[in-house]
């Protein structure tokens, strides 16, 4: 028998005052005083504990709300696109002047069983985060891989503006080789405008400083003025922004019906890109479509020197170290060049025709010309 039971019956059937019964068991009168009252008009039922929750919450996000959360997040999945809170949120503002925060539309997804935490996934807040401040300024390109409705194994090529995450080509081909892509950059700086840089990972449609000399692509950057950056190997994040585009158009690929050819897969995807280009809420640039973005700002410009390689030139990046030097190989043997301490630290593009070696630096300044002499490990600087 509970204190409540206790505390009614030592009243109402053994006779004894509110003050002597809560005096005894430690309580105010006057909760003896309503546990009486709600036995004599209810019974023992009356005094069995209440629930001190609410019975109204002014601000409960409504059902019909609720149920139009829901029915958005069903219609984006069943579209392929992002059905996130903040997506939501964004399509919900198109329809209502006020609109719940993305938290209490994240409660919701949880509570109606669309979203399971994951505590485990390490926070946001851990990365380390680059963005371009103008559109523009850099553009980052990867090509990956689907495949069409009878197994054949297809490429993608897209090309994504750093700070807007606008969508400035995606291509589709049968193999991706470095003249398409070539073409396929040269169609988006029409449209766009050119960039003032490039940043792929090291694909030999994009780079072949390794294998000694510049590809079409290569060629093509240092003739515009457009600096070249690649990422280090096995290291995507560095193109995390394509990497996510890539990870987006695939969502929405697989929803739609198996595509038979090139060409309709290529329809498929111009549809995908007008989508995520103009209508679809974009989280990282303050859940505006990346064209809004693009267009908000002024667009930068190629700035580089505008270098032409001719045939048989080897191009190669390098850093002059401390020292003031830069290296090179020449049939198998290391040279040092010697440059200059005054240049320690600049990022230089090194041009070599046979025996003839320029040095030139990102701003186009030519810092040193020389034949190179394969007898000597170090090439001095002319006294």
């Amino acid at each position: 028998m509970d204190l409540a039971r206790y505390v009614v019956d030592a009243v109402v059937l053994e006779g004894r005052s509110y003050r002597e019964v809560a005096r005894a068991h430690g309580v105010s009168k006057s909760w003896v005083g309503k546990l009486v009252g709600r036995f004599r008009s209810g019974g023992y039922g009356a005094i069995e504990p209440r629930s001190r929750a609410a019975k109204t919450i002014p601000h409960r996000t409504p059902d019909r709300l609720e149920d139009e959360i829901v029915a958005l997040r069903k219609e984006l999945v069943e579209l392929g696109v992002d059905a996130g809170a903040a997506t939501i949120a964004y399509h919900l503002s198109k329809r209502h002047d006020q609109v719940p925060s993305v938290s209490t539309i994240w409660r919701v997804l949880r509570r109606r069983g669309f979203v399971v935490p994951q505590p485990h996934k390490r926070p946001r807040s851990s990365w380390i985060r680059f963005e371009a401040t103008l559109p523009n300024e850099c553009w980052q390109s990867d090509v990956t891989h689907w495949h069409l409705a009878d197994g054949t194994e297809i490429e993608i090529c897209n090309f994504v503006d750093d700070h807007s995450r606008l969508a400035v080509a995606s291509a589709v081909m049968s193999t991706a080789t470095a003249p398409k892509v070539l073409e396929v950059f040269r169609q988006a700086g029409a449209r766009w405008g050119l960039p003032a840089a490039l940043l792929t990972d090291n694909g030999c449609v994009y780079t072949t400083w390794h294998r000694g000399g510049p590809n079409v692509m290569q060629t093509e950057l240092l003739a515009l003025g457009i600096e070249y950056r690649h990422s280090r190997p096995y290291h995507p994040q560095t193109c995390g922004k394509v990497e996510r585009f890539h990870q987006t158009l695939k969502l929405w690929l697989a929803k739609q019906p198996g595509a038979g050819s090139i060409g309709e897969l290529q329809g498929q995807v111009d549809r995908f890109v007008a989508y995520y280009n103009d209508i679809r809420p974009h989280r990282a640039v303050g859940r505006r479509p990346p064209r809004a973005a693009f267009e908000a700002r002024d667009k930068a410009r190629p700035s580089g020197p505008r270098i032409r390689v001719g045939a048989g030139v080897r191009v190669r990046r390098d850093r002059i170290d401390k020292n003031g030097k830069v290296t090179l190989r020449y049939r198998t043997r290391l040279h040092h060049i010697g440059v200059g301490h005054a240049h320690k630290g600049k990022r230089v593009t090194l041009l070599v025709h046979g025996l003839d070696v320029r040095v030139i630096s990102l701003d186009g300044e030519l810092l040193r010309h020389l034949t190179l002499d394969p007898t000597r490990d170090y090439q001095p600087q002319a006294s």
